[in-house]
């Protein structure tokens, strides 16, 4: 079963009508309703596709975060094989907001850091929502400082609301360690390549996402600060989220036109949450790609390409 979001109430009907006629299909006493079945599995889809081709921007807010889409560890556990983790920063401790490590991706040695919302209770809390601390960044920094050091390729999946506002991580650098994240990330000379798989919020996202290049999930959402907190600082009033999310420009399709992001992944009918395999593989087509691009390009090339790119942005609007 589903988990609905709400503009999707007229497809939770036909699905719910669709488990009725299946169980009664099911019965000792059944009545043959194949028929009306498939009709209303086809008006389920249809009304699907129908949703997700005229999505506002805060319904893919509402999709980019779906409990059940793919996060960090379903892409690693798909993709990456003999994946080895790292952990701490050499400085203070343990920050299980960003996944990092090496391992194979198609047989290839490569660097992966992500970021981890978690899926249940127990596991968002461990992962503190994918919101990172200062450590989170700095060991982002060690395992990019290591991948250049042995010429290994970097992926990155970016998936956080923004970097931890905690008292503690702001007494620690939170600001600098996202800058020295980010300069890192303009400085390295191995191919680097990113992934929006969710939401990517302000410099919490962009410190792992300066890369050569940017690749971004058709219902993700990449944004300089979230909707409600963006009402919140323009009219003292969250629940007009909606209206900055229209006006923040922050879905793929617009970020593609602003150059912002190099591609758009599409997703399955009905977003990455209903067929998360089919999605993981999907990206993992794109980010092949998007390696093989690059794989031409030397050390020096990729760090000019990297620093041109995002020079760029916005100059030929």
């Amino acid at each position: 079963m589903h988990n609905y979001l709400d503009f999707e109430k007229p497809v939770a009907d036909l699905e719910g009508q669709i488990l009725e006629l299946k169980k009664i299909e099911s019965s000792e006493d059944a009545v043959d309703v194949t028929e009306e079945i498939e009709r209303l599995e086809r008006r389920s889809r249809d009304a699907l596709a129908d949703l997700y081709r005229k999505l506002t921007p805060w319904q893919k807010t509402q999709v980019a975060r779906h409990a059940d889409r793919p996060h960090c560890l379903d892409y690693l556990q798909r993709l990456i094989t003999d994946f080895v983790p790292l952990a701490g920063d050499r400085f203070f401790a343990e920050d299980y907001a960003i996944i990092a490590g090496f391992g194979r991706f198609d047989g290839r040695s490569v660097a992966v850091i992500g970021q981890e919302k978690g899926s249940d209770t127990q596991t968002r809390l461990k992962h503190n929502f994918g919101m990172a601390r200062p450590e989170g960044y700095r060991k982002a920094v060690r395992i990019m400082e290591l991948a250049e050091r042995f010429d290994i390729p970097v992926l990155t999946l970016v998936d956080t609301a923004g970097a931890y506002p905690g008292i503690g991580a702001e007494e620690r650098g939170q600001a600098e360690a996202i800058a020295r994240s980010t300069e890192a990330c303009l400085n390295l000379k191995v191919p680097m390549v990113s992934v929006i798989i969710g939401e990517g919020g302000s410099g919490g996202a962009i410190a792992i996402a300066t890369a050569n290049k940017v690749l971004m999930l058709e219902h993700a959402i990449y944004s300089v600060i979230s909707p409600e907190a963006g009402a919140s600082i323009l009219w003292r009033d969250s629940t007009r989220a909606r209206d900055v999310a229209q006006a923040m420009k922050i879905t793929a399709q617009d970020l593609k036109e602003f150059g912002v992001i190099d591609e758009i992944v599409p997703e399955p009918l009905g977003g990455a949450h209903r067929a998360s395999d089919d999605a993981v593989d999907t990206a993992a087509d794109h980010v092949r790609k998007a390696f093989a691009e690059l794989s031409a390009l030397d050390g020096e090339s990729l760090r000019r390409h990297r620093r041109e790119k995002f020079l760029a942005i916005g100059r030929n609007l």
